[in-house]
């Protein structure tokens, strides 16, 4: 239900063709470990779902396009972009409901409001983001209880309920007493200026503590050249896979606890490649100017999302994979 702050420390060699190989062996998961179950509930699988962003506080346009690109990047046929944002989202689409319906194949940008006066101040709670998207339903967009899915995205000076101490983001669904029916939404906050050590990882090194022996390795350099955007990218992707196969928190998780679910991005939390897991990202790419990334997406941009797990392979995977 909600990414949560753990910290991955990396074994990397770069080989000649600039891709990055990890020299620890493969911890990519084990269908052994994992208690992944559907709980007969629903899935977004509507053929097209409508997305609408909610900009809360102040935002720069540039970094509003990398985030819009990443979004758009989703849905969009890249055949020669491989290994692509939308290949990633074909591992996600993998999971169906129990009328045999796969999760959306399409989703289109239908609407942003931005919420620049900070309507309900600058220190959140998880409830008081429904009380965000009520007040942009109220002022711009439409309530739509159909296919709607709606993102909540909070500027790098806005506070929320355990940001940075135990959340980097999450996803839920709306009460009709307070927004006027059941939607499903994902909130994610940038962490630049709070804790980009935390949720901006690998971009942003964690401090070490005293007597740990911990020495922080060099900081690997984001693909859009923007630490707590390209942070929360990742975030945004782990929400999207989460949100889309258990919206309502009755679809796919493990565990026996609904209310803190393990989700299927979650099985694979600090996996971007080949050899990932046990503290090791895997082996993802480097281009010219020494950027890491592992998927490729509109307008050439490059992003580092993690990894989901597989239904059909039984472990975590992405289009980057080696085998």
């Amino acid at each position: 239900m909600s990414l949560i702050i753990v910290f991955f420390f990396f074994s990397l060699l770069l080989t000649s063709n600039g891709q990055f190989f990890d020299e620890s062996k493969n911890y990519e998961g084990s269908s052994d470990l994992v208690d992944l179950q559907y709980h007969l509930g629903p899935v977004i699988s509507s053929p097209v779902t409508s997305l609408y962003i909610i900009w809360y506080g102040r935002w720069n346009p540039t970094h509003q396009s990398i985030i819009r690109d990443f979004l758009y990047s989703v849905s969009a046929p890249a055949p020669a972009q491989y290994p692509s944002v939308s290949n990633w989202w074909k591992t996600v689409r993998l999971y169906r409901d129990q009328t045999g319906s796969n999760i959306t194949d399409t989703l289109v940008l239908s609407g942003e409001f931005h919420d620049s006066t900070y309507s309900h101040g600058s220190h959140l709670t998880r409830f008081s983001v429904q009380s965000v998207i009520r007040t942009a339903l109220t002022s711009k967009l439409p309530l739509n209880a159909v296919n709607g899915l709606y993102l909540v995205l909070t500027s790098d000076d806005v506070e929320m309920q355990e940001f940075c101490r135990a959340i980097c983001g999450f996803h839920y669904f709306t009460f009709p007493s307070v927004v006027g029916a059941t939607v499903p939404y994902a909130w994610v906050g940038n962490s630049e200026r709070q804790c980009p050590e935390m949720c901006a990882y690998p971009f942003a090194q964690p401090k070490p503590f005293p007597g740990s022996g911990f020495v922080a390795r060099e900081k690997m350099k984001p693909p859009n050249g923007e630490v707590g955007i390209d942070g929360m990218i990742s975030v945004i992707a782990h929400e999207l896979a989460e949100v889309s196969s258990n919206p309502m928190l009755n679809g796919w998780y493990g565990g026996e606890d609904a209310t803190a679910p393990t989700e299927i991005a979650d099985l694979c939390l600090g996996v971007y490649g080949s050899g990932g897991g046990g503290g090791y990202m895997g082996s993802v790419y480097k281009d010219r100017w020494r950027n890491v990334y592992n998927v490729k997406g509109v307008k050439g941009r490059k992003y580092l999302i993690q990894w989901v797990w597989d239904l059909n392979r039984n472990r975590c995977f992405g289009p980057n994979a080696m085998n």
